[in-house]
Formats: C-alpha cells, sequence, structure tokens
C-alpha cells in the first residue's frame, strides 16, 4: 500500500486573499506526516497561533497526490 504523505506548511501572505507568499525563504516547514489526521492537528496547531494575523496562513500539500507510481517516469528522474 502506497503511503499518503502530507506536507504541513505556511507563511505571510502578500494579500490574505490569495495564495501568493510575502518572502519564500521565510515560508515555515511545520512538517511531513503519514497521514491527514496527523497533518491536520499539525496545521490546525499552528494556524491556531497565527490566528490574530490576517496574512498568515497555513496549508496542507497531499504530497502523495504528486506522484503515481503507476505511471512511467519522466526523463528527468532517469537522469539519476
Amino acid at each position: 500500500m502506497a503511503q499518503r504523505l502530507h506536507l504541513v506548511f505556511g507563511g505571510e501572505l502578500i494579500d490574505p486573499t490569495k495564495t501568493a507568499f510575502k518572502d519564500v525563504d521565510d515560508i515555515h516547514v511545520v512538517g511531513i506526516f503519514p497521514n491527514y489526521e496527523t497533518a491536520y492537528d499539525a496545521w490546525k496547531a499552528e494556524a491556531q497561533k497565527t490566528v490574530d494575523n490576517a496574512h498568515m496562513r497555513y496549508f496542507i500539500a497531499h504530497l502523495h497526490r504528486l506522484r503515481d507510481e503507476d505511471a512511467a517516469a519522466s526523463s528527468t528522474e532517469e537522469l539519476g
């Protein structure tokens, strides 16, 4: 069975109605989690710490959706 990894990250946005970060060098990577439930708990904890800053946002990225193990490798993956 494939792992369903999730990345939790966040930072200050340029505009709170968009998703562009003010400074990508200052993105806070909370961590990679083995399932959605633990990722959600980490996301919620970080989001609650910054609730008073409207420009601060945290996200959950579904890393398992970035790769389809059944698809053929891209030409760049085969360089390694």
